[in-house]
């Protein structure tokens, strides 16, 4: 069976770190994603519950504010507490395996130019930079012209 959510969207507040009574760290929040097709008279966007702990959440309480775009990997998981009336209360969120920051910290409002700050920077911080973003000289690039043609056969070709 398979338990896995990908989500992109914006923070809808500031995240605060909390610890639970043996230290661990977490952040609850909330991500608002676009929905694809917008039907008239429906909310545009879906907001969704996430939990994070321990460094990933750190991270998100040091790095992220309100209108953050980032990158969710999680799964979802349903977990249920009594509340004060006595009340059982479920709850189904996405719990945080991994996330990523798609946005420089330095990013003004997060609606205003969010594409041209976006692609304004040379590399995000802290995400994880990515090898195959960046032209690589392998020494073959400059052999060939882009004029030049290969000549393959069609049963050299493994589809």
């Amino acid at each position: 069976m398979i338990n896995r959510v990908v989500l992109v969207g914006r923070l809808t507040k500031d995240p605060e770190l909390r610890k639970t009574q043996s230290g661990t760290s977490v952040v609850s929040y909330t991500i608002a994603v676009n929905r694809r097709s917008q039907t008239p008279g429906q909310p545009d966007a879906d907001f969704i519950g996430c939990v994070a702990w321990n460094k990933t959440a750190e991270l998100m309480a040091q790095y992220l504010h309100k209108g953050s775009l980032i990158g969710v990997e999680g799964r979802i998981q349903t977990r249920n507490y009594d509340n004060q009336q006595g009340q059982r209360v479920y709850v189904t969120e996405v719990v945080t395996d991994s996330v990523q920051f798609l946005e420089p910290k330095n990013a003004q409002s997060s609606q205003q130019n969010a594409y041209n700050s976006y692609n304004s920077y040379s590399q995000p911080q802290p995400a994880p930079v990515n090898p195959y973003a960046q032209p690589v000289d392998d020494g073959f690039s400059s052999a060939f012209d882009a004029n030049d043609t290969l000549d393959i056969a069609s049963d050299d070709l493994p589809f």
